[in-house]
């Protein structure tokens, strides 16, 4: 008995601590530990994280979440995807117009659809397109290999710096471009408010080979799964 009790002890930990780095899908990643995050000096306050949920350390590419999901899968397609009845005129959160399905009015995450506020905890959010943008606005990008990882480095106003990897990013069960675009989620949807009306795209950031970065450069459907980094308040 002494012994099963002292292998527990031993074992468990080890358990514990495997669930923010293993790649099992359908899992939400570990809330437990501190996150590190960098000031940049922007005028907003706001504080980004220095790696993707899913992931220990900037270079690595963490998971991948479709917009309004919290958990990891192997599929990403319409018909897996949380908020709709299998196609993208079949809404049944976050739509503006009816021909994208039922009408809420919704625009952003709730907290419990926010991969960040869930999987990290509520002193964490993902990023508002207005947070996005001043990082685009305020930052210098530009292209950085760090530790055999492709991605992009991001200098902010007071010379701290964000790397973002080029992790591609996940259409049905496969992984596209990764090691040379990068894709990460707000948490706004587009609407009839934006460019043209787009409930079932939400808008993002990130970079393609050809470019240093861009802000909703293309309509990414929100059933891809891309990355998330995640955003705290200064005061927090």
């Amino acid at each position: 008995m002494k012994r099963i009790v002292l292998l527990m002890a031993i074992v468990l930990p080890f358990v514990f601590i495997s669930c923010s780095e293993d790649e099992e899908k359908n899992e939400p990643v570990n809330a437990s530990i501190e996150h590190e995050f960098v000031d940049l000096g922007l005028p907003s306050g706001t504080l980004w994280a220095t790696c993707n949920i899913g992931a220990d350390a900037p270079e690595e590419y963490g998971a991948y979440f479709a917009w309004g999901e919290t958990t990891r899968k192997d599929i990403y397609t319409w018909e897996t995807y949380k908020w709709c009845k299998g196609s993208y005129s079949t809404m049944t959160k976050y739509c503006t117009d009816s021909n994208n399905g039922t009408v809420d009015g919704k625009r952003e995450l709730d907290p419990e659809d926010d991969a960040a506020y869930v999987c990290w905890g509520a002193s964490w959010r993902m990023p508002t397109t207005e947070q996005q943008k001043e990082l685009i606005e305020k930052c210098t990008w530009e292209p950085k290999t760090l530790k055999g990882v492709n991605g992009r480095l991001v200098t902010g106003p007071n010379g701290k710096t964000l790397f973002f990897p080029a992790a591609g990013y996940y259409e049905d069960g496969l992984l596209h471009d990764a090691g040379s675009s990068c894709s990460c989620w707000s948490r706004s949807c587009y609407t009839s408010n934006m460019i043209s009306n787009h409930d079932y795209s939400a808008c993002d950031i990130g970079f393609y080979s050809d470019d240093l970065c861009y802000l909703n450069g293309k309509y990414h459907l929100r059933y891809y799964g891309h990355s998330v980094r995640a955003v705290r308040a200064s005061n927090n």
